[in-house]
């Protein structure tokens, strides 16, 4: 950018990094590059979500997604625990833990055998946390509560 020096001062709290004359000149400019691969991807995203049948679409399937999983966990409470009230869950990710937390590294490594990866909870939290965002096909659901009744038998 082309900016005459005296404007080139402290900008006022809160204004975007991308608006401070200051950092972008100390910096040469570095800062004033737009994201334009994340703008890309953004929108080859909104343009194949829209495909499939835009925002009602997706709304359904996370609904349902989420509340089959949910169900199920709160069906097993001999193996399973979700510790959020119902009313506070979300649609995205679904945290849980085992009953015997001494199965949890169990749990996880035999997931991933079977192809369920990216189980493992928050690490300040612990337990498993499936993320089932809009691209979680409904199918993956399925193998997951598939492979979580499958493990509830064997390490019942």
């Amino acid at each position: 950018m082309i900016i005459h020096d005296d404007l080139v001062r402290e900008a006022l709290p809160g204004t975007p990094t991308l608006y401070k004359y200051k950092i972008q000149t100390e910096h040469k400019s570095f800062y004033n590059t737009p994201p334009t691969y994340s703008w890309y991807i953004a929108g080859l995203t909104l343009a194949w979500m829209k495909k499939q049948g835009g925002v009602k679409h997706f709304a359904a399937v996370n609904r349902r997604k989420a509340e089959k999983l949910y169900h199920f966990i709160d069906a097993h409470r001999e193996a399973y625990i979700n510790s959020v009230h119902p009313e506070c869950r979300s649609m995205m990710n679904v945290p849980f833990n085992l009953v015997n937390i001494n199965l949890t590294d169990t749990f996880l490594s035999e997931a991933h055998k079977a192809g369920l990866t990216n189980l493992k909870g928050h690490r300040l939290s612990g337990g498993v946390r499936a993320s089932i965002y809009n691209p979680m096909p409904e199918e993956g659901v399925d193998a997951l509560v598939a492979f979580m009744a499958d493990f509830a038998k064997r390490h019942g």
